[in-house]
């Protein structure tokens, strides 16, 4: 649960008029994220549309495709990690929008920023998966591309996203091939456009 709430909420990163601080454009964003969820009215596919939305764009899904294969990326043609890059992006919104019911008013903390040291930035906050239990730790890793920052990676209590993906990826591609990868996520580009009623 609180994996996917990092995602929700690290997703949108929708440039604001913050003096290009990478805190506060994630406090921003997570904010409208928020508001999205909470607006139960409207069907989950709607919501989820809307979270797609602020996502498009703000998100370096080539940066993230990359780590996620790892020395596997390397061993693609041009055409193959096109061919990858958007399905990787559909694969996240699926695993982790497709729960956005879930939600149940969990509240996040943030306790500030720091340099990753090479010109990006790590913003740190806190959510309580529930009341009284212990925070988790939720760090969200911008890069600034072009005047805009973008998500590159998400730690949840220490754990990289896109290294957890990267595990699965080299098992798959290891046993059953790179071809076999695809056409998993494939079909689940696939759910994700059924849910979205396209």
């Amino acid at each position: 649960m609180t994996a996917l709430f990092a995602i929700i909420c690290s997703g949108p990163l929708a440039y604001a008029d913050t003096n290009n601080d990478p805190s506060a454009v994630v406090k921003s964003t997570v904010d409208q994220a928020i508001q999205v969820l909470k607006q139960r009215e409207l069907p989950q596919s709607v919501r989820r549309a809307k979270l797609i939305d602020l996502v498009q764009g703000h998100f370096d899904f080539n940066d993230m495709s990359r780590s996620a294969l790892g020395y596997h990326w390397r061993e693609l043609s041009p055409q193959q990690r096109q061919q990858f890059a958007p399905l990787f992006q559909a694969f996240l919104e699926d695993a982790y929008l497709s729960k956005i019911d879930r939600y149940s008013g969990q509240q996040i903390r943030f306790m500030g920023k720091s340099s990753d040291g090479n010109g990006g930035a790590e913003v740190k906050t806190a959510v309580a998966p529930q009341e009284g239990a212990q925070p988790v730790p939720i760090v969200y890793l911008l890069k600034q591309e072009n005047g805009e920052w973008k998500v590159y990676d998400v730690t949840v209590d220490n754990i990289s996203i896109t290294a957890n993906y990267r595990n699965q990826f080299n098992r798959v591609i290891n046993n059953q091939g790179f071809n076999a990868l695809i056409s998993e996520m494939q079909n689940k580009q696939q759910e994700l456009l059924a849910s979205l009623g396209k």
